[in-house]
Formats: C-alpha cells, sequence, structure tokens
C-alpha cells in the first residue's frame, strides 16, 4: 500500500541550518533510506546523504531518526507512527559537512593511535595456533561495521567537545580489547588504553551497546573487561610493592 510519508530532514552545512518538510510516497515495507532516496528524486536532488549497500553492512548510513542514532537502511518505517513526521538529522557527535553527511574523521585518526598486531616471542610468526575458545571470545568484536554509531552516542564526547583528543570511544576501545585477549599478541596496551586513551573515563552507562545495529556487547564484553584488567595491573598491591622493592 503506498502512502505519503511526512518527513523533516535537516539541511545546512557547517556554518549552520535547519530542519525543511518534505512529504513523499512510500510503500509498505519501505526504509527510512528509501525514504531520503524519494526525497531526492523528486524534491530536493542536491541532498547529501551517504550510504553504499544498504543492507545493514557498511555503516555508511548512520543519523540520527526521531533524536535516536540508527543506521537509516535498517530502520522500518512501519516502526514509525503512521501519520506523523520523522525527523532525521546528522550524527550530533561529528562535524557536519552537509546535510546529513558529518566528518568522521576522528575515528580514523583514533585508529592510526593503535598498536598493531604484534606476535608474541612463543609465536612469532604465521601460521598463529588458537583455541577455538580464545576465537569465539574476540570473534564478536569483529562484526564492528564502523557505523560509529556508539562513538556519536557516547556522551563524554557527544557532550564533551573538549576530551575528543583523550578518549578513543567504544569502537576503539573493543579493539585495544581483541588485541589484549588475542593469545598470540605480545605486546600490553593496558596502560596506554588506560592513560593516554581515556578508558578511565568511561563510566559504563551502555549506551554504545544499546544503538550497536551488529548487537555487540561492547560494554559487557570489551570495555569491563578491560577495565579490569587495567586494575590487576595498575592497582595490584602485591604489584605494586614488587615495583617499589625494585626501585630500591
Amino acid at each position: 500500500m503506498t502512502y505519503d510519508l511526512k518527513l523533516r530532514i535537516w539541511r545546512g552545512d557547517s556554518s549552520g541550518g535547519e530542519l525543511v518538510d518534505f512529504s513523499v510516497p512510500v510503500d509498505d515495507g519501505e526504509v527510512v533510506l528509501d525514504a531520503v532516496h524519494r526525497v531526492q528524486a523528486v524534491a530536493a536532488g542536491d541532498l547529501a546523504v551517504r550510504w553504499n549497500c544498504k543492507a545493514g553492512k557498511c555503516g555508511s548510513c548512520s543519523a540520527e531518526v526521531n533524536g535516536r542514532p540508527r543506521l537509516m537502511c535498517m530502520s522500518r518505517l512501519s516502526d514509525f507512527p503512521q501519520g506523523e513526521p520523522i525527523v532525521i538529522t546528522p550524527m550530533r557527535t561529528f562535524p557536519v559537512i552537509r546535510d546529513l553527511v558529518t566528518d568522521v574523521s576522528f575515528n580514523f585518526q583514533k585508529a592510526q593511535l593503535v598498536p598493531a598486531f604484534t606476535p608474541s616471542a612463543e609465536q612469532p610468526q604465521a601460521p598463529f595456533r588458537m583455541q577455538q575458545v580464545d576465537v569465539e571470545r574476540s570473534q564478536e568484536f569483529r562484526k564492528c561495521i564502523e557505523c560509529f554509531l556508539c562513538q556519536n552516542v557516547c556522551h563524554v564526547i557527544r557532550d564533551h567537545e573538549e576530551n575528543k583528543e583523550a578518549f578513543s570511544g567504544p569502537r576503539f576501545f573493543i579493539r585495544y580489547s581483541e588485541l589484549d585477549m588475542h593469545p598470540n599478541d605480545g605486546l600490553d596496551r593496558k596502560a596506554l588504553v588506560q592513560d593516554e586513551r581515556g578508558l578511565g573515563l568511561c563510566n559504563i552507562t551502555k549506551c554504545c551497546t544499546e544503538v550497536c545495529p551488529e548487537h555487540i556487547k561492547i560494554t559487557d564484553n570489551a570495555i569491563i573487561p578491560m577495565k579490569e584488567r587495567v586494575v590487576d595491573v595498575k592497582y595490584d598491591p602485591v604489584r605494586f610493592f614488587r615495583r617499589r622493592a625494585a626501585r630500591r
């Protein structure tokens, strides 16, 4: 069944903008991205929107739909009350380039700071052998499609621009955690992630987990275990007195 959908889409650039109303015909079974493409086709050919696969795997079409960070291609129109306008705005945490397209280069800069996989002395070169239980522990984190919705919703940088320099964010905490869990990785990143990447700023509200389209348990399976391992190393009293004795 075809019906007219009301949309309110943010139009503008880094200098400012506003919500603009559109009404387009849509069909049952369509998603928000379909409606945005219809707007491009019939009403605003210059509307800027980033997308690629339309299958929830590229992470390109991230936006805020009715105030919730989500993938537009995975947001079914049937999930929204018919007759009420759907409000679509760009991700708030990152600078706007134009319309719904934001500058997410912050994330790629943080990615470059992650020390790469470093083979341990026990197994210095491939082929690397792992137990299946070790594979399963970190396999979940490999599902990340880098939509950066977790980064966008994290209040540490969403509400505090000044924290961006010192904070890597949940997407990269799962990367640090994945490497730390790897039985063949020989590099200790615990002090780095705590002292220089802002792990301590995370207060585990689980907002990142709630918006993850791949249902990765970012907080429970990555951030909290990483915090526990940091505490074991940094605040273990036995290690503290051993280091103190060694300095003498």
